[in-house]
């Protein structure tokens, strides 16, 4: 399930399973290519994150390039992985 984020409050909320979050923007290039794969995933949750609207809650986990994707589990960090994966390292990431 792919889900946008809309609000920050619900942040903290959406991140207590395990979940990948997509930092992500409109305009990004990488961002627009990852989309579809992302879609594609059935074995985790995944919350993406306009950095655009949500520039306090990128800055929070120190956003500096997109995409960004950062593994989740019970509201914690786990790793974070920047720039275009292809759908075999993001399902090697999420492991």
């Amino acid at each position: 399930m792919v889900k946008h984020l809309e609000s920050e409050n619900e942040f903290n909320e959406l991140i207590k399973g395990r979940v990948l979050v997509d930092f992500y923007a409109d305009w990004c290039g990488p961002c627009k290519r990852l989309a579809p794969l992302l879609e594609e995933l059935n074995d985790i949750d995944i919350i993406k994150v306009n950095v655009d609207m949500f520039d306090n809650l990128s800055r929070s986990y120190g956003i500096m390039s997109i995409p960004t994707l950062i593994l989740f589990d019970s509201g914690k960090e786990i790793k974070k992985i920047i720039g275009f994966q292809t759908e075999a390292e993001i399902k090697e990431f999420i492991r």
